[in-house]
């Protein structure tokens, strides 16, 4: 029903709610509605936020939505779009517990995990990262190198060891996620993390870890002792 926000009772409007009942009282639909602000010439706010809701399903999948994904629903234009998605990546930033890579203290592989799980642990795809470190080990910069499902053709140490070189890297650690959650390593990512020690060694670049990021855990080479 295309309802608009002004023809509610004023104690029925989502902000009134908000302001009288508190944040957590709300619906999802009234949390979109506030952030959509508006509706459009043929739908009212309250239809653009439920229209949203309809095409993820579950709320929990509004994280992974995208600006293309978003645009294809009746109503939703760039600008609402472009909104919502600032909106959802700055809960992600508050819930996250490192939000710079240069906030990590390479003390173990939790650090790691706990600042990459929600980078990647809920991508429906593999994500391959890399973290380049000097020879105190402190950070000098991590980056994106391959994305797509991995193996031994596509992740080439050529391409994991030249950036170590450009940066002056002593040490790397690898890292990447699995979408399905299951954190154990496939035989692909055996032969991988042996190539990239033995490459290491020959190169003098040490292969500090190769990580595994899951939905909830993580798996390390290291801490397993591979």
């Amino acid at each position: 029903m295309n309802v608009l926000i002004k023809d509610m009772p004023l104690n029925e409007r989502p902000r009134e709610r908000l302001i009288n009942q508190g944040v957590e009282y709300l619906s999802n639909e009234e949390l979109l509605a506030i952030i959509l602000k508006t509706g459009t010439k043929n739908y009212s706010v309250k239809v653009l936020a439920s229209n949203i809701l309809k095409q993820i399903e579950d709320i929990n999948n509004l994280k992974e939505i995208n600006l293309e994904s978003l645009i294809k629903i009746k109503g939703i234009g760039k600008t609402k779009a472009c909104e919502l998605l600032a909106s959802i990546e700055l809960g992600k930033r508050i819930n996250n517990k490192i939000n710079n890579i240069n906030q990590i203290k390479i003390y173990s592989s939790q650090s790691i995990f706990d600042y990459y799980k929600n980078k990647i642990g809920n991508k429906q795809q593999e994500y391959f990262y890399c973290v380049y470190l000097d020879t105190k080990n402190h950070i000098i910069k991590d980056k994106l190198l391959f994305v797509g499902t991995i193996n031994e053709s596509l992740v080439h140490p050529r391409e994991i060891f030249k950036e170590a070189y450009l940066l002056s890297a002593s040490s790397i650690i690898c890292i990447h996620n699995h979408p399905t959650g299951d954190i154990n390593p496939s035989n692909n990512d055996i032969i991988i993390t042996r190539q990239l020690k033995e490459a290491g060694i020959l190169l003098g670049i040490k292969v500090l870890d190769h990580i595994i990021i899951g939905k909830d855990n993580y798996f390390s080479f290291n801490d397993n002792n591979f």
